[in-house]
């Protein structure tokens, strides 16, 4: 049971953290309009606005469609991050629960006898 409570508060603890980071990095990202993204490229040709931005040669990889590939990925990993951490708070209850802690520990225990 002690396993169970500190490898859920431990996953709980990271997923939070990763949802906390992505939902930072695609908020900077919507806020700068993608330059972010294309800050490795030391290109004059390169708009400001990295929706337009074009592929060169002084870039090392393609910045077509680096705006919307980024967030097409960003937001289902930004889901199934608060998915998991949700996930891992209940598992983090249930362990309190079989260890006689918590709110619904004495019901639960009373159900059992």
């Amino acid at each position: 049971h002690w396993t169970l409570l500190s490898v859920s508060l431990l996953n709980c603890l990271l997923s939070t953290a990763c949802s906390v980071g992505l939902a930072l990095a695609i908020a900077l990202t919507v806020h700068s309009r993608g330059t972010h993204l294309v800050r490795g490229c030391n290109s004059s040709a390169l708009p400001m606005d990295a929706r337009s931005a074009i592929a060169t040669n002084d870039c090392p990889f393609n910045t077509t469609r680096i705006y919307d590939t980024a967030l097409a990925l960003w937001f289902p990993s930004l889901l199934l991050a608060a998915a998991e951490a949700v996930l891992s708070g209940r598992c983090c209850l249930v362990a309190l629960v079989f260890q006689g802690i918590g709110p619904c520990a004495h019901s639960y225990g009373k159900e059992q006898v």
